[in-house]
């Protein structure tokens, strides 16, 4: 019989840290026993005054939740050029459900770091994820 620690999966991760704050995978959708269908689930960190994003998706679709501090996000249509601004917080706790071809960032509105926690249904590929300023 196998041990628990032989049944058990640790899985190094990348945390990747810049000026603006830090991002992490929890999950790439390419683990061991994982379904198919699965895509990634990811936090991201954003220091006072910075923001992280901006760009849109033409396949992936993605879903917000703020776990800590407060943020802006600020979407486009990138057809209709129609925008929305959506206050984020812990407090106020929401997820922000993200369709393909909506731009997309999130801005650090306070004097402390945001985290937030994100699902996409596909896994990352660069192809998909195109550069856009949101204002």
């Amino acid at each position: 019989m196998a041990s628990l620690l032989e049944k058990v999966k640790v899985i190094n991760r990348r945390l990747i840290v810049d000026d603006r704050g830090w991002f992490l995978k929890t999950i790439t959708g390419k683990e061991e026993g994982i379904p198919s269908h699965t895509g990634e689930v990811y936090l991201t960190m954003g220091k006072p005054g910075q923001a992280r994003g901006g760009h849109y998706h033409f396949e992936a679709v993605e879903w917000f939740t703020i776990i800590e501090g407060n943020a802006i996000l600020k979407l486009e249509d990138i057809e209709t050029h129609e925008r929305l601004d959506i206050e984020m917080s812990l407090e106020k706790a929401i997820t922000v459900f993200i369709p393909s071809n909506v731009a997309h960032i999130v801005v650090n509105n306070s004097n402390e770091d945001f985290i937030l926690l994100a699902y996409t249904d596909k896994i990352y590929d660069p192809s998909d994820t195109i550069a856009y300023v949101v204002e």
